[in-house]
């Protein structure tokens, strides 16, 4: 396929604007770039299981947390280098996944999001209470790598990371084992009779997804170098399942586009609160995260099903070389991750 000079300067464009942004924002709200990053990447991993395979998740704090503190542990007690203990979180997070998948493998629909919302509880409950792993009420001390210690440095790193996971995500759609776990999601007899190992593929489609979310963990600890419990409730399950979805599951650049969403809303709302000084702007602030969420996730089931990637529907698949067309069908920007990652 050509790549025409007007796609190639939208992508330059895109390109520019993701390295300029944290030269350009203040100080202050750097770190959180940082975490929009590191929520994309989160979102990536959710999508895995609910976009891709079809699997509800209401507990997958627990996995950004356990590849958190083993990013950590690995950091400041065994003085592991950061890249090691990244692949540390990422093999504790797949364990993770693997314990809970084959538990999950079992049931499905409601019962499924109870096991995983009883295997979050259990994490933040018992898991990260192991004072020798967590450091107890203090937290666990996770120290930046010594070449991005300073806080644009180390947006610039998980940025980085994000399009490394966003490659990773397009070569696994475009591969076997990523299409049988796609084929889940639409029926999981017809994919039965067509050959293809359900519980096999599930329980990778488990494993890929905690393996990403420890590596996110790894990345949210040396934020702000240290992390606790309190950092790894419910409701922070809930915000990745409603970015996924505000996002648009199914598909890539829509899911990431919610992960940030929701990353910078609370500060958005607390700025907002702070400059507009009349009436409805006064009462906006973060404690509003939760109410807003669940407004966009009615406007997204009622009017866009397809998310935030069904309203882009038009400039994806212009940017992915198609034309420049709206697909009135919802799930036509929803599926496959848009932007040639259709094999």
């Amino acid at each position: 396929m050509t790549v025409r000079p007007s796609r190639l300067a939208a992508f330059a464009g895109i390109l520019a604007l993701l390295l300029l942004i944290p030269q350009i924002v203040p100080v202050l709200y750097v770190n959180v770039i940082s975490r929009a990053a590191v929520y994309g990447i989160l979102a990536l991993s959710m999508n895995v299981l609910v976009g891709y395979a079809g699997q509800a998740s209401l507990g997958h704090a627990a996995f950004l947390g356990v590849g958190a503190f083993a990013s950590g542990y690995a950091l400041s007690e065994l003085g592991m280098p950061f890249g090691a203990a990244v692949v540390v979180a990422a093999i504790v997070g797949m364990v993770a996944a693997l314990v809970l998948g084959g538990v999950a493998l079992r049931v499905s629909g409601l019962y499924l999001a109870l096991v995983t919302i009883a295997f979050g509880l259990f994490a933040q409950e018992t898991l990260f209470n192991i004072r020798f792993l967590t450091g107890g009420g203090a937290g666990q001390v996770a120290p930046r790598p010594s070449l991005f210690q300073g806080d644009v440095a180390y947006t610039y790193l998980c940025l980085g990371v994000l399009l490394l996971v966003l490659i990773f995500d397009w070569r696994l759609v475009a591969s076997r084992p990523g299409r049988a776990i796609q084929a889940l999601r639409d029926d999981e007899r017809v994919a039965a009779s067509w050959g293809i190992n359900v519980t096999g593929h599930k329980l990778m489609a488990f494993v890929i997804s905690g393996a990403i979310a420890g590596i996110g963990g790894a990345l949210f600890a040396s934020i702000e170098q240290i992390v606790s419990k309190e950092d790894f409730g419910l409701s922070l399950s809930i915000t990745f399942l409603l970015m996924t979805v505000v996002g648009g599951a199914g598909n890539r650049w829509g899911v990431v586009q919610g992960g940030i969403l929701f990353a910078v809303l609370p500060t958005i709302l607390d700025r907002t609160h702070a400059n507009f000084h009349v009436f409805p702007f006064t009462g906006l602030t973060a404690t509003w995260e939760p109410a807003i969420g669940a407004i966009l996730l009615l406007l997204t089931l009622t009017l866009f099903p397809g998310g935030i990637a069904q309203q882009q529907g038009a400039l994806l698949s212009w940017l992915g070389g198609g034309p420049f067309k709206r697909d009135h069908d919802a799930q036509g920007a929803a599926q496959g991750g848009g932007m040639g990652a259709r094999p």
